[in-house]
Parts: C-alpha cells; sequence; structure tokens
C-alpha cells in the first residue's frame, strides 16, 4: 500500500533498552481533506529518513499492523501502527537505504563467461 503527501514533521531516532529503533515521519495526506498520518520507520528503515526534511512531497510504501494487548483488569484492546519500508520523491527518486557492493557488482563486466568461478561449493 502507498501514501503520497508532504512531509510535515520528522522527529529523531528513538532506541530503546533492547537496542530496538524507530524513526516517526508524519506525512500530511493530498485530499480534499488532508489527513496528518504518522508513519513509523524501525530498525535500519530509519535511515531513510536521512533523505528527506520537511516540506518534501514524497510517496511511502506501507504496510498497516496490528497487535491485541490485555490491560491489568483483563480487558482486551486493538492497536494499529503504520510502518514505513520504502520511499521516493514524487517527482520519482527513490531514496535507498547505504549499501556496500556486492562482489558479484564489483566484477568487471565483459570477462569470460566460460571461465570457472572460484567457490566453495562441493560440485
Amino acid at each position: 500500500m502507498e501514501l503520497q503527501g508532504t512531509v510535515k514533521k520528522i522527529t529523531e531516532v528513538q532506541t530503546f533498552a533492547s537496542g530496538f529503533q524507530k524513526r516517526e515521519m508524519v506525512l500530511l495526506t493530498e485530499e480534499q481533506y488532508p489527513q496528518p498520518i504518522n508513519i513509523e520507520f524501525l530498525q535500519e528503515k530509519a535511515d531513510l529518513l536521512n533523505q528527506v526534511k520537511e516540506g518534501d512531497k514524497v510517496k511511502v510504501s506501507i504496510n498497516i499492523r496490528g497487535r491485541e494487548w490485555t490491560s491489568p483488569q483483563g480487558e482486551v484492546k486493538y492497536f494499529n501502527s503504520i510502518v514505513g519500508w520504502r520511499m521516493e520523491s514524487v517527482s520519482g527518486d527513490t531514496f535507498n537505504e547505504p549499501t556496500q557492493a556486492t562482489p558479484a557488482a564489483s566484477k568487471p563486466a565483459g570477462g569470460n563467461v566460460f571461465e570457472e568461478e572460484d567457490d566453495d561449493l562441493p560440485f
């Protein structure tokens, strides 16, 4: 699922005792009645927010998650969260996480396709 709108607010990274990290962004939708939608970016996805600033127009790929919670009094409640996992500017530029080059990507193109590769496979 995707949401599109203008970045209204970006929070700082929150780190919990378990090492879990999250960062939130408020996206103002572009509808007849614009809605401020809070989107969480978890763990390494929080780095996606380093590449945007308030006022940017973006499209965010999201998942909707739900969970059940039982209060100490035995009352069951349900909570939903919206989790972002990909983001691109409305102009089409994708905001990527920093990645490391893979060995296959660093090989020069045009090599001999019949040449055997060094690997540890027994066959």
